[in-house]
């Protein structure tokens, strides 16, 4: 697998593909009653192929939640869910990213042997589950497809 993710990270970067950045979640924090608001600090570049991410060196990360680096908005407090998404916002936007840059957060390493690693090993066969309902696919034609999504994308996309 490790050879796939670097012959994939190789083909993106010579097709010149779209990537995404990379950051870490800071939470804000309170120091000698000084408030640091919650930040967002860039970690790299990767390539979203679909439920994984792919780094420039050929690893493959399990995709964490997303957000983009634009406004916030005004608190509304009609959820706490809501609010969350607001402060990821305002982390992204205050942080050093393009505006309206698309940025991946609490992507975590592939374990094959986590039940919620989208990544499983069957009979020495890496398959991925790419949706809970949906059956596994042999991980090298799901690594294919996602990489030529990329380089060839579709009208409009």
């Amino acid at each position: 697998m490790r050879a796939a993710g670097v012959r994939a990270a190789a083909a993106l970067a010579e097709a010149g593909a779209r990537d995404e950045a990379l950051a870490e979640f800071v939470p804000e924090r309170r120091r000698y009653s000084i408030r640091r608001r919650a930040k967002m600090r860039p970690i790299g570049r990767v390539w979203r192929l679909g439920v994984f991410l792919l780094a420039r060196d050929g690893t493959l990360l399990a995709a964490g939640p997303t957000t983009r680096a634009v406004p916030p908005g005004h608190p509304n407090y009609q959820s706490a869910s809501g609010e969350e998404r607001r402060a990821y916002r305002a982390a992204a936007f205050q942080g050093p990213f393009e505006r309206g840059e698309v940025v991946n957060f609490a992507a975590r390493p592939l374990e094959p042997v986590d039940a919620a690693s989208p990544l499983t090993i069957v009979g020495g066969e890496p398959l991925v589950r790419w949706s809970p309902g949906a059956a596994p696919a042999p991980f090298d034609a799901y690594l294919a497809e996602r990489v030529d999504l990329l380089v060839h994308p579709p009208d409009g996309a």
